[in-house]
């Protein structure tokens, strides 16, 4: 790939997940619908990338900060509504990322934890 992963993946994910968040507000897609698609789309963009050469941990690690870069808004608003600092919920988010790539792809779960972080700091709004 010529572009930058993230230059790549985010529009891949955004404009499906927004169209899916939609249908989910509107009550087109319940909640057990709108978690299929969801996972439905991770699975076919993490595809998507291995066809293309990128190796499994890495193509995780670029899906999983971009939908926590393409959540930044929810996050903010949860930050929010819990009267605590962004960061706070954005840490406790990078490290559930973190800990799925790790466990799935058998990584250091800190290297992971910093490498989403370095994407969200970049990628972020």
């Amino acid at each position: 790939m010529s572009k930058p992963l993230m230059d790549v993946v985010l529009p891949r994910l955004a404009k499906p997940l927004y169209h899916h968040l939609e249908r989910y507000r509107s009550g087109e897609l319940s909640d057990q619908q709108f978690t299929r698609k969801f996972e439905s789309l991770l699975q076919k963009q993490h595809a998507w990338l291995a066809k293309r050469g990128v190796s499994g941990a890495r193509a995780a690690v670029a899906i999983h900060a971009g939908v926590l870069v393409l959540s930044l808004p929810g996050l903010r608003a949860e930050a929010v509504e819990r009267g605590v600092p962004l960061e706070t919920i954005e840490l406790q988010a990078v490290r559930e990322a973190a800990s799925d790539v790790a466990r799935n792809y058998d990584l250091e779960e800190r290297r992971v934890a910093d490498a989403i972080a370095t994407i969200i700091a970049r990628y972020g709004e």
